[in-house]
C-alpha cells in the first residue's frame, strides 16, 4: 500500500514460530516496516525486534495496541487469546489480521465482527491459503467448469507431535486438538471449494488430556458431491487435497494449505502446474491487507465476514459432533 510515500506500519502481536515467518515476509514487501513486536517477554520481544528491524518491542499487548504509530496489527497468539488481543485491538482503532481460527467458537466471532463494525476498523481472519498462486489457480478452474462439476473432494492435514500436555498442541486451556489448529485447512478448502453442506458427520480419537488427536468428517452436498476430511497432531499424512470432477482431476500436492504444486488430470494425461514462490507465503494475505487499508474498506474482498462466520459455525458443528467442548 502507498498513499504519496506513506509506508503501512504493521505491529506484531505474539512472537511464536508463525509470527517469525510473517515478518521474514513483511520484509519483502515493498512500502511495508514492522513497527512494533509484542510479547509477554520483554526480552523475547527485544530479541524478535533486532531481527526483524522492528521500531520498537513491547513486553506486553496492551502498549502495542495503544501505539499511535501502527496501521494494523497481526495477531500470531494462541488460539484462546485471538477473542481479546482482537477486541483490545479494534477498540485502540487498530485494523487486524488475526491468525486463524479467528476465535474459539461463533459468538466470539461474531461479537469481534460487530466490533469492527461498530468502531469501523478493517479486520480479517488471516486464511493465508485463500491468497496463495496455486489456491487462486484451482479455484479459478473449477469456476471454469473446464473439468465439469465437482463429484468429490479429499484433504488431510496430520502431523505426528510430540507429546507435551503444557504445550499448545495437546492443552486443552489453549485451544489443543488437531480439528482447530490443523483441520481448519482442509474444513476451508471444502468452505471454499464447495461450500457449505448439508449434512455433516465426524468422529474423532479423544486423548488424555481431551483434545481431539484425530478427527474424521464427512460431508454431503445437496447436489450430490461429498468431501471426505481427517486431521491428526498423532501422525503424519500426505496433507493433499484431491477433487474429482466430472471430466477429470484436481491434486493440490504435499502440504496444500501452503505453497505447494496442482497437478491435474484430463482425458489420460497429467500436467504439473508449478508456481514461483520464494517466500514462506505469508506475503500474499499481507499485500491484499494493505490493498484493502489502502481503498479505505474495513473488510476483505476475499476472506469476508460471511466466509469466517461460515469457517466457525462448521468448526463449533463438529465439535459438538465429538464431543469437543472447550
Amino acid at each position: 500500500m502507498k498513499v504519496g510515500n506513506k509506508t503501512t506500519k504493521w505491529g506484531i502481536l505474539g512472537c511464536g514460530k508463525i509470527a517469525h515467518k510473517f515478518a521474514e515476509d513483511l520484509l519483502t514487501i515493498p512500502n511495508a516496516k514492522l513497527e512494533a513486536v509484542a510479547s509477554r517477554q520483554l526480552q523475547k520481544a527485544k530479541e524478535f525486534a533486532d531481527i526483524y528491524t522492528a521500531n520498537k518491542h513491547y513486553g506486553n499487548y496492551s502498549d502495542l495496541s495503544k501505539d499511535p504509530d501502527i496501521d494494523v496489527v497481526y495477531i500470531a497468539t494462541p488460539h484462546v487469546f485471538h477473542y481479546d488481543n482482537t477486541l483490545m485491538c479494534l477498540n485502540n482503532r487498530k485494523a487486524v489480521l488475526c491468525e486463524k481460527p479467528f476465535a474459539m467458537n461463533t459468538s466470539q466471532v461474531q461479537e469481534m465482527i460487530q466490533k469492527a463494525k461498530e468502531n469501523r476498523v478493517f479486520l480479517m481472519e488471516a486464511l493465508w491459503t485463500y491468497f496463495l498462486p496455486h489456491y487462486q489457480y484451482v479455484l479459478k478452474l473449477i469456476t471454469s467448469k473446464e473439468l465439469g462439476a465437482i463429484k468429490s473432494l479429499r484433504a488431510d492435514f496430520g502431523f505426528s507431535s510430540t507429546f507435551d500436555p503444557n504445550g499448545r498442541i495437546f492443552n486443552k486451556k489453549l485451544g489443543g486438538g488437531s480439528l482447530l489448529d490443523v483441520g481448519i485447512y482442509p474444513l476451508f478448502a471444502v468452505l471454499s471449494i464447495l461450500g457449505y453442506p448439508e449434512n455433516i458427520e465426524a468422529k474423532a480419537d479423544i486423548g488424555k488430556t481431551g483434545v481431539d488427536e484425530t478427527c474424521t468428517i464427512e460431508l454431503n452436498y445437496k447436489n450430490g458431491a461429498s468431501a471426505s476430511l481427517f486431521s491428526a497432531i498423532t501422525q503424519k499424512t500426505n496433507t493433499e487435497a484431491i477433487i474429482e470432477l466430472e471430466n477429470g482431476r484436481i491434486v493440490i500436492n504435499s502440504r496444500f494449505h501452503e505453497p505447494s504444486s496442482v497437478t491435474t488430470y484430463q482425458n489420460g494425461t497429467s500436467k504439473l502446474h508449478e508456481f514461483d514462490v520464494s517466500t514462506n507465503g505469508y506475503n500474499f494475505e499481507a499485500i491484499h491487507v494493505q490493498e484493502m487499508l489502502f481503498q479505505n474498506r474495513e473488510e476483505s474482498t476475499i476472506m469476508n465476514f460471511d466466509k469466517s462466520l461460515q469457517l466457525i459455525t462448521l468448526l463449533d458443528t463438529v465439535r459438538e459432533k465429538i464431543g469437543l467442548h472447550y
